[in-house]
């Protein structure tokens, strides 16, 4: 879970502070981009997907729920094999999570590699997260389910001891993806995928008829299945939308700092256009490949937004702070408007930030496009065949394969057009080149 960021570091205050100020300039150089006003806003239509929605319900009812089974805290020792360290999935703000195995029928402890997996997260003693946000954790996800929202299986709430079932995830979180390095990085297509799922994942909690803002919105509670398919987690943080003629919620500034949106930290007022924002830094994280905040990095490219701005309008530079993983590897069209669409979202007025629903349809029009073009690709690759007849000198053919008959009257402008055609195609491979190779180009 995120971390509160009320009353923070005199360090952290100055660069929040100079976020802050800096933004007149940020927002002037979003609206001056040329290439904002081409992505399209539309509806998302997704409603289909939704199985249940969030009534606000008392504790007793929340945990009386058939939608979650209450567990034993022994039924759950069983289950992870005492919570021995070679079942540990990972740590959190909240606590430390076991990978376990239950029947799928009768959830008893199985034993492992049979039945069904699962993830127990257990609250530390010591944890500032206590019982409050693990029952928040509980009455969201216990109420809500969609595809793109963790399935929570039950809970345990006995003496002391405070646990969380869910489903297992064997991808785990976009955070090892992205920043632990591993043999193979996500390619474009990979990300794209994730981003168009975690961002239908917030369209349906803003959408719902109780909205939901989630507010701890990052790459680390952003979970994977076999086929990396995006599902939030972590929902100890989320707050109940404005009802009523209010426009915000004012609440006490939780979140984790580098992705909560800067007029939240700066009043307390909570809408869902700070979720938004927070989208936005994580599609940041997704072309970058970079974290948030990396205090290992020099000046301002600690801060990744700061460091991003400048590049992300500019068609010529954007390659300049891809994730070098990549090589070059991606649609430069679908690359730029991803990046114009994180622009929107990180825009400091939250007025403009755009509805995640129309955030939803833009992405998912990219991940249309991309599967298009390739169609046209696998089209238009065919080899082109040359015809030497034996006893006459060699003819080029045209792209069908056929020899082309050349009359006297048209051999010049055919000679012309094949040099243009020629040059085209030199520059298109210089271009490429130029592409892959970025990291070893001076400007």
């Amino acid at each position: 879970m995120g971390n509160c960021l009320k009353s923070p570091s005199p360090k952290v205050d100055a660069t929040l502070s100079s976020r802050t100020s800096g933004s007149s300039k940020i927002n002037s150089k979003i609206s001056s981009s040329s290439g904002l006003s081409s992505i399209t806003v539309s509806t998302f239509s997704g409603g289909s997907s939704i199985d249940g929605v969030y009534t606000p319900k008392s504790e007793g009812e929340i945990l009386s729920s058939p939608n979650v089974k209450p567990f034993s805290f022994m039924e759950l020792k069983n289950a992870t094999r005492n919570f021995k360290v070679d079942s540990l999935l990972g740590e959190g703000g909240f606590g430390y999570v076991f990978k376990g195995w239950i029947d799928e029928f009768t959830h008893i402890a199985s034993k492992p590699g049979s039945g069904t997996v699962i993830a127990v997260k257990k609250l530390k003693p010591e944890s500032f997260q206590g019982h409050k946000e693990w029952l928040t954790e509980v009455t969201y996800l216990g109420q809500l389910h969609h595809p793109n929202l963790v399935k929570l299986i039950g809970y345990c709430s006995e003496g002391e001891n405070r646990l969380l079932v869910y489903e297992y995830m064997p991808k785990g979180s976009l955070e090892n993806h992205l920043f632990r390095r591993g043999p193979q990085p996500l390619p474009w297509a990979t990300r794209l995928k994730v981003a168009i799922g975690a961002a239908k994942g917030l369209a349906f909690l803003h959408d719902a008829k109780d909205q939901v803002i989630y507010r701890d919105f990052k790459a680390s509670n952003i979970l994977l299945d076999a086929e990396f398919n995006a599902k939030l987690s972590d929902f100890g943080l989320a707050k109940a939308g404005p009802t009523g003629d209010r426009t915000h919620v004012s609440t006490q500034v939780m979140g984790t700092h580098g992705y909560a949106a800067p007029e939240y930290i700066a009043t307390g007022r909570l809408t869902t256009k700070s979720d938004v924002y927070s989208f936005g830094v994580v599609l940041l994280e997704l072309l970058t490949g970079r974290r948030a905040v990396d205090k290992s990095k020099i000046g301002v490219e600690q801060d990744l937004i700061e460091w991003t701005k400048p590049y992300l309008g500019d068609k010529r530079r954007l390659f300049r702070i891809m994730d070098t993983g990549l090589e070059g590897q991606y649609p430069q069209k679908s690359v730029y408007t991803a990046a114009m669409i994180a622009l929107q979202c990180l825009s400091i007025e939250p007025k403009t930030r755009p509805r995640m629903s129309e955030v939803v349809v833009n992405l998912e029009e990219l991940q249309s496009a991309k599967n298009v073009s390739k169609d046209n690709h696998r089209k238009s690759s065919s080899p082109v065949a040359l015809k030497s007849p034996a006893g006459h000198r060699k003819r080029r053919s045209t792209p069908s394969g056929s020899p082309l008959p050349t009359p006297r009257g048209k051999k010049l402008t055919f000679l012309i057009d094949l040099e243009c055609h020629m040059k085209r195609r030199e520059v298109i491979r210089t271009q490429q080149f130029f592409v892959v190779h970025n990291n070893l180009c001076i400007i």
